[in-house]
């Protein structure tokens, strides 16, 4: 039997500007995994997930029709990294056989709410991990990333693939998505093997060290949000708020760029100053596009920090999911922080960043 991880990720700064090829995110990858586990097959083969069997489905209506939005589902991204990895498979030559394959994920709560930890990304690369090994293909990180990164453009088109990025990579990275429509057009055009070796338009995978004098702490709010809903909602300012729109994405990139340095330099100050400026950015981005994404518990969650002495922000997509608080290495008020969080209901996650290193 086969057996591999993938770790979960959370933004640190960057959402949503980071969904437009060349604008950057600062993403860290988080020691709860999913994994995978593969072994041949004789008559039928099988795909078992213990957390996944009783999965929520998100529907809309479009006119009389129920439409079912399955971008959330995690069955939809595994069938599409089997898809994919067993395309590329063949295309080098590969024989096909049947695999029962099981799932196991630590990044949902003990009720099978998601924490917002990237599952979907987790479970593509994993998937597409656990293939590569069955068929032998031998994949470097970067085809890992690339097959997982279609694989996952296919159930979900609007997506930066910088949680994929953290699953594949680990560890701090800053990070730039790639140019999706030319993805789209190289896939219509080339074999997927020739795709996989192409340089991608934008792309980047930037490793980064985290100050030793910060922690990191993370928060839950206790709701679980829909990602690729919320993003689609803030897609449509970019018609209804055009200008609105593009200062954001300005004052976004510069507020990342100045971040990125503040890392390579090791500056805690300036990592703090531009992750306040980056939540009164994504306050700014709800504001005209009429998308909550600090909620009320979010919000409360950040004036906790603040109050003792960290900077603070939603993380990811926002509108419920997980918080995150940057505050300098004081034992007692990383511990006085964390117990007001309980105090107000909001759960902490002792959660660790994962690097691939440790393995």
């Amino acid at each position: 039997m086969i057996t591999v991880k993938a770790p979960g990720k959370l933004y640190i700064a960057g959402e949503y500007a980071v969904v437009e090829p060349g604008y950057e995110a600062i993403v860290v990858a988080v020691d709860q995994f999913v994994t995978v586990s593969i072994e041949q097959a004789q008559k039928f083969g099988t795909i078992n997930s213990k957390q996944y069997q009783e999965t929520s489905v998100f529907w809309q209506r479009k006119g009389n029709q129920l439409v079912i939005d399955n971008r959330d589902n995690p069955f939809e991204y595994i069938l599409s990294s089997i898809k994919y990895t067993e395309e590329y498979a063949l295309e080098k030559r590969h024989e096909l056989a049947l695999f029962d394959l099981t799932v196991n994920s630590q990044l949902d709560s003990d009720d099978g709410k998601k924490y917002g930890l990237g599952s979907s990304a987790a479970v593509t690369v994993a998937t597409v991990r656990a293939l590569s090994e069955f068929y032998q293909l031998h994949l470097s990180a970067e085809e890992i990333f690339k097959l997982a990164a279609i694989s996952h453009f296919k159930v979900q088109n609007n997506g930066s693939f910088g949680d994929l990025a953290a699953s594949v990579y680990g560890g701090w990275i800053a990070y730039q998505s790639p140019d999706r429509q030319w993805l789209t057009n190289m896939l219509a055009s080339r074999p997927l093997v020739e795709v996989i070796q192409l340089p991608w338009p934008q792309l980047k995978v930037e490793p980064l060290q985290f100050p030793p004098d910060l922690n990191l702490l993370i928060g839950w709010s206790g709701k679980p949000a829909s990602t690729p809903i919320l993003v689609d909602q803030i897609a449509t300012s970019r018609a209804h708020a055009a200008q609105h729109y593009q200062e954001f994405l300005h004052a976004s990139r510069q507020c990342l760029q100045t971040m990125i340095t503040g890392f390579k330099q090791q500056n805690s100050q300036v990592i703090k100053q531009q992750l306040t400026v980056n939540r009164q950015l994504l306050r700014d981005l709800a504001n005209f596009s009429g998308v909550t994404i600090e909620t009320k518990k979010l919000t409360q969650l950040c004036e906790i920090a603040l109050h003792h002495g960290a900077a603070a922000k939603s993380s990811g997509a926002g509108g419920g999911d997980c918080g995150i608080a940057v505050i300098n290495a004081d034992p007692k008020v990383r511990q006085a922080l964390l117990a007001d969080w309980q105090q107000h209901q909001i759960q902490p996650l002792n959660f660790n960043v994962y690097s691939l290193q440790k393995d």
